[in-house]
């Protein structure tokens, strides 16, 4: 019998072999622009924009300014457009961004480490009042930001900057932005070591050069010397913490890869101690990585810390060191807990020379231009020429002799400015919100001034450390994410099923003190006119649940969800 012929074998299915399109890092060899950030950036650098400023559009008016200097390269130079007045919460991500433009803009002033003397106060006051309708707000990253400016004053007003030793540059944009140092750096009595000195060598040698001013997105820097971990350094690209090595001395633990955003990650630490004249060197080498192997294709995948959680710390340290600084880099202990909470040197304390520094707490960073001035003033009165801004939207004096502390902490008063606040006017911070944000879906900084109140005249008696933290969007500008009350703005339905403003909320975050991120508990969602009630209820059973000495970001990671809404 003739054999059954075989069946001809069916072949395999092609597996589908896709080429990886590449993230865009210029180490890699992707030069070409993936996106049309990067395309604007490689057509000019955004540097190159103050002379058009200077030369045509303060000239020509707001009409006259190019699209991609508009909403792309005058960043570069602290400028965005604020939103136009009237436009809903509802419309912040369906208009173009030419409808949601006002014809006036944000102008962020740059204050390294937060150093501000009494005349560059001042003078900041003096810009808010004659040009930008009296606006003013101390910002999370020791910024000052003004609204309502017109780009006819801009060359004017940098000019009066500049000429007291103030600058925007690279304030905002895909660059290094302001670096945030201890704000009583030099003069606390407990300082491990100052920063002051690498924070000015960054600046004179990289701020403003073309060296690093296209990143593939900002570059957040934090560099202190304080116990106190005073920089939020947790959520930095980079941070240098003060740290004492048994055998080297004072000198700085190395931080890279924290943010927060809507993928928040907290920094992670190389393992590296370096020694207070290395910084400079080792923070180009970080900055320098990022620049090169960042991820340039997404924009939502641009930031530091994505790269950091691909590659790891090890592989990091060894390009790090093999790469950009040609040598090894000295091992390090961590940094040791901060023994207290409050990390925004609100008060009265003393200076290691015997004078006194005083914090005091603006309500959510709001102030306005003669309330700077008058500051200024307040503290030239009393002998002081030195201000500090902090990364909690406070201020601080320095250098005050012991016997004019009193009348200082008085007049500081009588301006609402609190020296001794309620808890919840200490802790409270707001980011911008819907008043001037293009981003923002609802307003915040009213909406925090109002919860202060509420909540001082509600629950007096309280007396924990706490922090509420209300942003007016998903990207976590006021650090929603690491707060014990995070408040992340949204639209929500009310009783009724009206559409309204309001807040998710994220419970028990923190930094510093076993840092980590708020708890989400699901479908906890607050409407803005709900929002005392809301507080005033979880700060209840927080009280009446916690055991002794329990801060409230512990009792609410293990507090039952019944307790949390």
């Amino acid at each position: 019998m003739a054999a059954t012929p075989e069946k001809p074998s069916t072949p395999a299915p092609r597996r589908k072999v896709s080429r990886h399109r590449g993230e865009g890092q210029w180490a890699m060899g992707h030069f070409t622009p993936l996106n049309g950030n990067e395309q604007t950036k490689k057509d000019d650098d955004g540097l190159h924009v103050r002379a058009r400023i200077e030369t045509i559009y303060s000239k020509a008016g707001f009409d006259s300014i190019d699209p991609n200097d508009l909403r792309g390269r005058m960043r570069w130079w602290g400028l965005y457009t604020q939103r136009k007045p009237g436009i809903d919460g509802g419309k912040t991500a369906i208009l173009e961004p030419e409808e949601l433009d006002d014809k006036y803009f944000m102008l962020r002033v740059r204050i390294d480490g937060g150093r501000l003397t009494t005349e560059q106060l001042r003078v900041i006051g003096g810009i808010s009042h004659e040009f930008g309708r009296d606006s003013a707000d101390f910002t999370d990253r020791q910024n000052i930001q003004l609204h309502w400016i017109r780009i006819e004053d801009v060359p004017e007003i940098w000019r009066r900057l500049e000429e007291v030793g103030l600058s925007t540059t690279e304030a905002c944009g895909d660059t290094p932005r302001v670096i945030l140092g201890s704000p009583v750096a030099g003069v606390a009595e407990n300082e491990i070591i100052d920063g002051t000195p690498a924070i000015d060598a960054i600046n004179d040698r990289y701020i403003g050069t073309e060296e690093f001013s296209n990143l593939p997105r900002k570059f957040k820097t934090a560099i202190s010397g304080s116990p106190l971990l005073d920089v939020a350094h947790e959520i930095n690209d980079i941070a240098f913490v003060g740290v004492v090595h048994p055998e080297h001395g004072p000198g700085f633990d190395l931080w890279v890869g924290g943010g927060l955003s809507t993928n928040p990650k907290i920094g992670q630490r190389l393992g590296a101690w370096v020694p207070l004249d290395e910084v400079p060197d080792v923070w180009a080498g970080v900055i320098g990585i990022f620049r090169d192997y960042g991820y340039r294709r997404l924009r939502t995948r641009a930031r530091l810390k994505f790269l950091v959680a691909d590659w790891g710390v090890e592989k990091f340290r060894r390009i790090l060191q093999d790469e950009y600084l040609k040598r090894e880099l000295i091992d390090g202990p961590a940094p040791e807990q901060p023994v207290q909470q409050w990390r925004d040197h609100v008060g009265v304390h003393r200076q290691k020379d015997g004078l006194f520094y005083v914090g005091f707490a603006p309500r959510v960073g709001r102030v306005d231009g003669p309330t700077l001035t008058k500051i200024a003033d307040l503290a030239a009165e009393h002998g002081s020429r030195r201000l500090r801004t902090t990364v909690e939207q406070k201020m601080i004096v320095l250098d005050v002799a012991e016997d004019r502390v009193d009348s200082l902490v008085a007049g500081l008063e009588a301006l609402d400015l609190r020296v001794k606040p309620s808890p919840f006017r200490r802790g409270t911070m707001a980011c911008t919100g819907i008043e001037y944000c293009k981003l923002a879906i609802v307003e915040t900084k009213q909406r925090g001034a109002t919860l202060i109140d509420e909540l001082e005249r509600r629950i007096p008696d309280f007396d924990q450390p706490i922090t509420i933290n209300i942003n007016g969007c998903p990207n976590a500008c006021a650090r929603i994410q690491v707060a014990d009350i995070g408040l992340k703005g949204q639209l929500v339905l009310d009783k009724d099923g009206n559409q309204v403003e309001g807040f998710q909320v994220h419970l028990g975050g923190a930094l510093g003190l076993e840092a980590g991120f708020g708890r989400k508990v699901r479908g906890l969602k607050v409407t803005s006119e709900e929002l005392p009630d809301y507080v005033e209820r979880v700060l209840g059973h927080f009280q009446k649940e916690r055991e002794e000495g329990e801060r409230f970001a512990t009792w609410a990671a293990r507090a039952s969800e019944e307790s949390l809404t």
